[in-house]
């Protein structure tokens, strides 16, 4: 779930998912999504993560299907965005 242009690049490599402009997009494509059942890993664009970062986070504390991964966009990681490993690093207090 992401740009288009993130889209088109995964299509190449035979992954599906759906383009999304706007926080609303978004909101619905992850709602159906997670509500289906049917994937095991929901990768998503972190300009759109953003964009939905309570649901996010409030879905990932369930522990249920789909796992969500967040991945930069074309432009690369957004400034100032805390990953997933920063987070993991800081909690556990390794710094490399």
């Amino acid at each position: 779930m992401g740009s288009g242009e993130l889209l088109t690049a995964f299509r190449f490599a035979g992954v599906d998912g759906a383009a999304v402009e706007n926080r609303e997009e978004a909101l619905a494509v992850f709602g159906k999504v997670t509500g289906a059942g049917e994937a095991r890993i929901l990768i998503v664009e972190e300009s759109t993560a953003a964009a939905l970062e309570d649901e996010m986070v409030a879905w990932q504390l369930t522990g249920r299907y789909p796992l969500v991964v967040e991945i930069p966009g074309l432009a690369g990681h957004l400034e100032g965005r805390r990953t997933l490993v920063d987070a993991i690093r800081e909690a556990i207090g390794i710094n490399v």
